[in-house]
């Protein structure tokens, strides 16, 4: 039933709406440069097609990248000239990072479009994974991968907000969603309440 509804709610879906990963900010010196010079990205948001229930793949990242070291996040990264467009770029991404066959993604459609402040504007891509996971991490890029209940993200309760201060004195506010040891913040926390909020419309 949920899978039936998922692809149901994405179909024909063309959003050109635009969200910020931060939720209030003081000023517009949020991005580092102007909004339409961020960089083109696309993340996969990979919901796996278990026999038992559906669930969300994320990943950490490696501990020494230059953007969101270690943080929690979808596999993906900037955009190449050789993708022709969002969803080429998240299938490729997704192959270097944690080596899953682009044979297993079913395309649904894309979630809102993601700007951070660090400099990004993220298209996450909304696919359908047909299992076993065969997943080989590149270990730079990906420290980690796991999986959340579809369930677990799709209810509103679980979310909270948070707030950190920059350098700079700036007060910015995100959501929030804990799962066991895993700190979810910021643009992948952003793109799940927006996974939510589609599939409770």
């Amino acid at each position: 039933m949920m899978r039936t509804r998922l692809i149901k709610n994405f179909a024909n879906r063309r959003s050109k709406v635009e969200i910020s990963a931060a939720l209030s900010m003081e000023s517009k010196t949020y991005f580092q440069k102007p909004v339409e010079d961020l960089a083109q990205a696309a993340v996969l948001v990979p919901i796996v097609d278990h026999v038992d229930g559906l669930t969300v793949l994320l990943t950490q990242r490696g501990a020494f990248l230059k953007d969101h070291p270690g943080q929690i996040s979808f596999p993906g990264g900037r955009s190449e000239e050789i993708d022709d467009d969002s969803t080429a770029t998240a299938l490729r991404e997704s192959e270097e990072e944690i080596d899953l066959d682009p044979n297993q993604v079913q395309i649904l459609g894309n979630l809102d479009v993601c700007l951070t402040g660090t400099g990004f504007r993220i298209v996450p891509v909304v696919g359908l994974i047909t299992p076993p996971l065969n997943l080989r991490l590149d270990t730079f890029e990906v420290a980690d991968a796991f999986e959340i209940p579809l369930s677990l993200v799709l209810d509103a309760e679980n979310y909270r907000r948070d707030h950190i201060v920059t350098d700079s004195g700036q007060h910015r506010e995100f959501y929030v969603l804990d799962y066991r040891d895993h700190y979810i913040w910021g643009a992948t926390a952003r793109m799940l309440v927006n996974l939510c909020e589609l599939m409770m419309n």
